[in-house]
């Protein structure tokens, strides 16, 4: 059976979540993935502390016939291994935030996160999708030289501030899907396999897959794919196009989204590079069946329009395996 597909709320949290139920139903979604935060699409602590919040969250969605696999969580989950500054004062509630002092922002965000896995756990949904952080991000490029104890350092942190969180999610039946993603302590697939090892491989922790992060850095989608099949709890549909001219660079020039003096960006799925017929073979081949989630992220295309075509074009590779072998209806036996 083909996966289902939803939309990702989290690039419409200007919208309240009706509006958006109403017209991704009418499109022809069968669910969401709900944000964080994000003008009450999920709020964890109403989850919590009051029975009937997500009574009358799920009585509406049912209205439009939209189902809940995965919640997100990852802004506040950026804030437990990055170094802590001004920027994410914009990203993270304001009691989250507190007084800005580094080391209570990461308090309350690491306190949160476990929170979200016993909100998510009361609801009944099984994924939560997000981010790390990471405290070793800038030394990417390693001038001045690095001193490559610090990298080691960076993943011993990895497992000493997220297994906790982890033990909660596996506690609750709940489990975390990081999005490989630059500025994460994975970002592509070799530090995706060495945070696996730091992690001890703990069952909780596993990956949201997202080829439009990967395409751009000249990793093949299909081959992380491969590399973790039994990692890949989430998907998230997206795509993103490398458009060097002579001019432009990769690492994008300190040049904003949208901006067509970019060296690559975002693009809504099926209007960039990303091979998406190869994708979905590697992951009958994982035996994925959770749903593949869209999550929409187009400057230069309007997002409605954007939404209902990334849905079309979801349909149109979204196949399951072939249930024989093509040749066998030759065979005498």
């Amino acid at each position: 059976m083909p996966r289902p597909i939803t939309m990702f709320t989290g690039q419409w949290g200007d919208l309240n979540l009706e509006t958006i139920a109403s017209r991704m139903s009418e499109f022809g979604y069968e669910g969401l993935e709900l944000a964080c935060g994000a003008n009450d699409h999920f709020d964890i602590h109403k989850v919590l502390e009051d029975d009937n919040y997500w009574t009358e969250k799920k009585a509406m969605l049912d209205k439009y016939g939209l189902k809940i696999w995965a919640v997100s969580q990852h802004c506040v989950g950026q804030c437990v291994l990055d170094k802590i500054d001004a920027r994410h004062k914009n990203i993270v509630p304001n009691y989250i935030w507190g007084d800005g002092d580094p080391e209570g922002v990461r308090e309350r965000a690491i306190k949160e996160m476990k929170d979200a896995a016993r909100a998510a756990a009361k609801c009944g949904i099984k994924i939560i999708t997000g981010f790390t952080g990471s405290s070793i991000w800038p030394l990417l490029y390693s001038w001045p030289p690095t001193d490559w104890k610090d990298i080691d350092a960076g993943f011993e942190l990895l497992n000493e501030l997220w297994t906790p969180i982890m033990d909660v999610f596996q506690e609750c039946g709940v489990k975390f899907a990081l999005e490989v993603h630059p500025t994460e302590i994975a970002f592509d697939l070799y530090s995706a396999e060495t945070a696996l090892k730091a992690m001890n491989y703990h069952p909780a922790f596993g990956f949201n897959f997202d080829p439009s992060h990967l395409i751009w850095q000249g990793v093949d989608p299909a081959e992380f794919i491969k590399a973790f099949p039994d990692r890949i709890y989430h998907v998230h549909v997206k795509d993103a196009a490398v458009t060097l001219n002579g001019k432009s660079g990769i690492l994008a020039s300190h040049i904003n989204f949208g901006d067509r003096r970019r060296g690559w960006d975002f693009r809504s799925p099926g209007h960039g590079d990303v091979n998406f017929e190869e994708i979905v073979r590697e992951l009958n081949v994982a035996k994925y069946e959770g749903p593949l989630s869209v999550e929409w992220e187009d400057s230069g295309m309007e997002r409605f329009w954007g939404a209902e075509d990334a849905l079309n074009f979801v349909k149109s590779w979204n196949f399951s395996p072939s249930d024989f072998a093509f040749d066998s209806n030759f065979s005498k036996d």
